[in-house]
């Protein structure tokens, strides 16, 4: 018994020497407490530690959400650890600063940092009891504790700073202090009011506003100012969609003793007393991620980009830290009409069910600016969903890796031809099967040859010029052209136009059937390549992240758009001559044409028919579209698979790719301004060129032909 009393004595000692200390200045003065007199060597070691603390507070900036937004300002997707939108105290309302001071710290603008009278009381009752049960603490000191938290890198910092001990009371207690020297008594409120959980992932006044009310802070009535206010003390008992019968034995809590303090009146008291707590139907859910953005396969491309970006933070996990914390405003370029025209022809021509998968990305010549990402498969992890983006390089979150790209290989030889000063008419006997067999092809590194090789045409043979083979695309005629020109060249300008192996990410491999298109592209690679070819040789590097300001408003460093000169205007203009042939009558695209638009385009079809592609553009939009087999191992698109619930019997880059294209891009360029290519120069073309003379027939598709690798 002696000793139980003599601990309480020593107890009761410490308690009333802290009491006069903050009464009498001293520890605003930055004096330690000399504990070891009253408590033995562990108030020694509190004392040391307290003594050793520094005498201000660096306040680690509020983690806020940060945001993703379409071209046109719409909200895509939000980012977020803490669902936190920080506001100033003038766009808080009075109500609700009377009710958190109210229930928190009722003589809040009357005491300095501690208020002694609360914490002496809480502190015997603790000691009389045996443990910490009571707090206290002053609004002051709550907002260190939570900035405390919020600074807390490790577990150890965070358990140091939420520790049910006096060493963290007295800790706090000098931050306080600290705090109160520098700041205004509404500017502490402030912080603390955006600082706060208000439960069930709101985090700060406005985002609980909008959360369970969906009005923002400065609206706030005394009811829900009441709610708010009471679940500060315990964020998930008092969270009304987890208990609203508890939720609403705490508000009135709340009400009641803002009647006993005076702040309101009897009548608003009663008033808000019968006012019901909330409306679960109402409560706004804030999605958080990409998974539930609108556009998820977009979102994750661009996240992906962002992370790529030092200038978010030297490692990826402080990128990613910054990117869901540093309140970020990210502007992207996807445009909202061209992604639905994209979205309403993938919903057109195909169904999630389907066993192909079908994916269109579009472009913007002379920016490279990505404005549409679609693909037919829904994004996640049940039936007929999925996780990756078959529009883009598997380098990035979710990418795939591409599909052989077919026939739309052969614009790359035809600029090939054209920059080596071969003429559009220039003509090749190109019979229906050819033998390349130990046939040499000049590469960037040497010769390269295929020892048994005798590729067919799936369309017209003769004696053909390029224009008639591209309209035909012919494949003993390209293949006799790619030998011509070598297949240096060929590479070089498809590097150039930002073509590679979107699997490996190596250059293209120069082998004897390149021109067929044996490498593994996507559906932006292929989009964007064939837009410098629109924007008269211009290349851009994609761009998906347009702008990225942090919370302050201030632009952070970010690629802009990014364009060179990849090939001559006019080797261009000679391109988009020969792709526009592709889709006058008699072409493999001539079904496809639509408007007075001016258009160019190429179609393609693997070997075994396990993907097919369309790909064009007009002078300002330019788009791909593919469907494929996205299976291993990958099967023939004429066996066992489906496009829009049905059969697919015949696969074609003009039947069955083309159409995916063609309502996509004329829904995109609906509104745009209309534009015309320019004309090559007329040497370019020589001698006049001979219409076939069966041009009325419409060929079948080309296979692409059996390319080898």
């Amino acid at each position: 018994m002696r000793t139980e009393r003599g601990g309480r004595s020593k107890a009761h000692s410490l308690i009333t020497f802290i009491g006069v200390s903050v009464l009498s200045g001293a520890l605003a003065a930055g004096l330690a407490i000399p504990f070891a007199g009253f408590a033995g060597q562990g108030s020694e070691q509190v004392a040391k530690s307290v003594q050793d603390l520094p005498r201000e507070l660096v306040v680690e900036p509020v983690a806020v959400r940060s945001r993703i937004l379409a071209s046109d300002g719409t909200l895509i997707a939000t980012l977020y650890e803490q669902n936190r939108i920080p506001v100033p105290l003038d766009r808080i309302s009075p109500i609700m600063r009377r009710a958190i001071v109210a229930i928190e710290d009722s003589r809040f603008y009357d005491h300095g940092a501690l208020d002694a009278k609360g914490t002496i009381r809480a502190m015997v009752r603790n000691q009389t009891e045996g443990e910490v049960q009571q707090g206290g603490s002053s609004i002051t000191q709550q907002y260190v504790k939570l900035s405390l938290v919020e600074k807390a890198k490790t577990a150890e910092e965070r358990q140091q700073a939420t520790a049910v001990t006096y060493q963290r009371k007295l800790t706090e207690l000098r931050y306080a202090i600290a705090i109160e020297s520098q700041l205004s008594k509404d500017e502490i409120l402030e912080r603390y009011l955006n600082l706060v959980n208000f439960g069930d992932g709101a985090y700060g006044v406005q985002a609980a506003a909008q959360h369970y009310f969906r009005t923002t802070a400065d609206k706030l009535t005394l009811p829900q100012a009441a709610m708010l206010a009471g679940l500060v003390k315990n964020p998930t008992g008092y969270d009304p969609t987890n208990d609203l019968a508890r939720a609403r034995a705490r508000r009135d809590v709340v009400i009641k003793r803002m009647l006993e303090l005076k702040v309101i009146s009897l009548r608003q008291a009663n008033q808000a007393l019968k006012a019901p707590v909330i409306n679960l139907k109402r409560v706004l859910p804030v999605p958080n991620g990409c998974a539930s953005s609108r556009y998820p396969f977009y979102c994750e491309y661009v996240v992906s980009k962002l992370l790529d970006n030092p200038a978010l933070g030297v490692t990826v996990k402080d990128r990613d830290h910054f990117l869901k914390t540093g309140g970020l405003l990210i502007r992207t370029s996807i445009d909202p009409r061209m992604q639905k025209a994209a979205q309403k022809s993938i919903s057109a021509h195909s169904k999630p069910t389907d066993t192909a998968i079908a994916a269109i990305t579009i472009v913007q010549p002379g920016s490279g600016l990505v404005k549409a990402m679609v693909q037919s498969k829904p994004y996640g992890n049940g039936r007929n969903h999925t996780n990756y983006n078959y529009n883009v390089e598997k380098s990035y979150a979710g990418g795939y890796g591409g599909f052989q790209n077919g026939s739309t290989m052969k614009a790359f030889t035809i600029a090939a031809a054209i920059q080596k000063g071969i003429p559009l008419n220039y003509r090749i006997n190109s019979p229906a099967q050819i033998n390349l067999s130990g046939k040499r092809f000049r590469t960037c590194s040497g010769w390269t040859r295929d020892p048994d090789y005798s590729p067919k045409n799936s369309t017209h043979s003769g004696n053909l010029t390029m224009v008639e083979a591209a309209r035909f695309s012919t494949n003993t005629y390209f293949l006799q052209l790619s030998q011509r020109t070598g297949l240096c060249s060929i590479a070089r300008i498809a590097s150039k136009l930002g073509m590679y192996n979107a699997q490996t990410l190596h250059p293209l491999d120069q082998v004897v059937s390149m021109t067929l298109g044996v490498g593994y592209v996507t559906p932006l690679m292929l989009s964007n390549a064939y837009a410098t070819f629109a924007a008269r040789g211009k290349y851009c590097k994609p761009l998906v992240v347009v702008s990225v300001r942090d919370k302050a408003g201030k632009y952070i460093d970010t690629p802009q758009i990014d364009c060179k000169q990849a090939i001559a205007p006019q080797v261009a203009d000679g391109v988009n001559r020969v792709l526009s042939a592709v889709m006058e009558p008699g072409g493999t695209g001539g079904r496809l044409n639509f408007g007075n638009w001016d258009l160019a385009g190429k179609t393609g079809t693997i070997q075994d028919n396990l993907a097919v592609w369309y790909a064009g553009y007009a002078p300002n939009l330019a788009g791909a579209a593919v469907v494929a087999d996205a299976n291993l191992p990958y099967t023939n698109l004429m066996y066992r698979h489906t496009l829009d619930g049905r059969d697919i019997s015949d696969p074609t880059g003009s039947g069955t790719a083309g159409p995916l294209w063609q309502t996509a891009m004329q829904g995109a360029l609906k509104g745009m301004p209309l534009r015309h290519f320019k004309a090559p120069p007329r040497k370019m073309l020589g001698a006049a060129e001979p219409r076939p003379a069966d041009e009325g027939r419409r060929p079948d598709e080309n296979g692409g032909g059996p390319g080898r690798r």
